[in-house]
């Protein structure tokens, strides 16, 4: 079955795995989602990813949950901009998360990246998701 929202299904999975209280949950390979994942490696959310090969040229991701005290770190995850209703916001006009506390994932001319580095680097983008 084909699907609709990739980056969906993948925040969707990892939701619902930390839900369960799971240490790890795979979702299927792609350069979006792998970009994405570095981001929430890179701000401390996860604790990081690997790529699993299968036969058949197909691979998945294998993503770390992180925890604190027996509760996920990341507390919310949303997926902002969807395949029905683009959302996209100026250097201007980038939106805070939580006053800062959380973060905003953009997808740039010159990458996918956080809010405050995408502020540094003067530009806007796609809001793909929020995280806190």
């Amino acid at each position: 079955m084909a699907i609709s929202d990739p980056l969906g299904d993948m925040i969707t999975r990892i939701r619902n795995a930390q839900m369960r209280g799971k240490s790890k949950v795979s979702t299927p390979n792609s350069k979006l989602r792998q970009h994405v994942l570095d981001v929430l490696a890179k701000e401390g959310y996860i604790r990081g990813y690997s790529t699993v090969e299968f036969e058949g040229g197909k691979s998945e991701l294998e993503i770390e949950l992180k925890y604190f005290d027996g509760q996920p770190v990341i507390r919310e995850i949303e997926r902002i901009s969807k395949p029905g209703r683009r959302v996209y916001s100026s250097v201007k006009n980038i939106p805070h998360v939580a006053n800062g506390l959380g973060v905003s994932i953009l997808s740039t001319p010159r990458g996918v990246m956080a809010d405050h580095q995408a502020r540094e680097e003067n530009v806007g983008g796609e809001v793909l998701c929020r995280v806190f």
